[in-house]
């Protein structure tokens, strides 16, 4: 089955080609989490949910039955955005051999991937999701003042001490928001190092700002993958919605969701 419905579109494979390309070259440019956490899947389009296993997981037996313990199931949501190209444009492109305008398809590849970072970041309350930053049972450290001084490089290596002493190790992350990512762009007197330098040592240089942080934030994750990964049951991908007045409309839609298996491996700075 086609849930794409690309077959339906009246244009040829060259143009999808074109559109394919525009939206994957903008969603390589502005997914930040996927840049440090490992997928799981794809499972498929017609994957709804998805298991998320505890440290604790087991399987108790009891009168000939078996269940599994340590386990809940989450929903994959659908993620989606939409754009439309004018049907004159299209006809110009098809026929003629003019180029394609897609700034519509770049501006809806990089709403969908704020989309994806938020849902990962801050979650859905409407689902009951959590996401990096409100997750129960993450490690909070009180910030000092990264503006100055070097209160930033003492808090993230407190944060990695938490997470090592407590054998969580791997790749360390650091996810900041903008401002914060700015802030740290300093030299640090009688060092000779911009504060992000040295920060960035720490975690071997998986520092990460990303727009759809908001402001003032930033997590650090142990991100491998026994910890939190990221499920997909379908992956990112262009579809083909309808005809009207005319003008072609398209949807990005993906199916995933964020699996925390071990809070603990959030380091959250307040």
């Amino acid at each position: 089955m086609d849930y794409l419905a690309r077959e339906s579109a009246p244009f040829s494979s060259e143009i999808w080609e074109r559109i394919d390309n525009a939206v994957i070259e903008n969603l390589k440019r502005h997914l930040v989490c996927r840049r440090f956490l490992s997928l799981y899947g794809p499972l498929g389009a017609g994957a709804a949910v998805v298991s998320v296993d505890t440290n604790d997981k087991s399987e108790e037996f009891s009168n000939g039955v078996a269940r599994i313990t340590g386990r809940k199931l989450v929903e994959l949501p659908q993620l989606y955005e939409d754009f439309t190209l004018l049907w004159r444009d299209m006809e110009a492109a098809e026929k003629e051999g003019r180029p394609l305008d897609l700034s519509a398809a770049a501006a809806a590849a990089q709403r969908m991937a704020k989309r994806e970072d938020d849902l990962i970041l801050f979650g859905n309350k409407e689902l009951g999701m959590e996401g990096l930053l409100n997750a129960k049972g993450s490690f909070k450290v009180k910030r000092g003042n990264w503006k100055e001084g070097e209160d930033a490089y003492r808090d993230v290596a407190h944060g990695i001490a938490h997470l090592s002493s407590s054998s969580l190790l791997g790749r360390y992350a650091l996810i900041l928001s903008p401002d914060v990512y700015l802030d740290l762009q300093r030299l640090v007197p009688n060092v000779g190092l911009l504060e992000l330098d040295r920060i960035s040592k720490l975690v071997d240089g998986r520092v990460y700002a990303t727009g759809a942080f908001g402001a003032n934030k930033a997590v650090l994750v142990c991100a491998e993958s026994q910890y939190m990964d990221l499920a997909v049951g379908a992956d990112l991908g262009v579809g083909y919605l309808e005809l009207k007045d005319f003008n072609h409309a398209f949807r990005i839609l993906e199916t995933a969701a964020l699996r925390i298996k071990d809070p603990n491996a959030i380091v959250v700075f307040e």
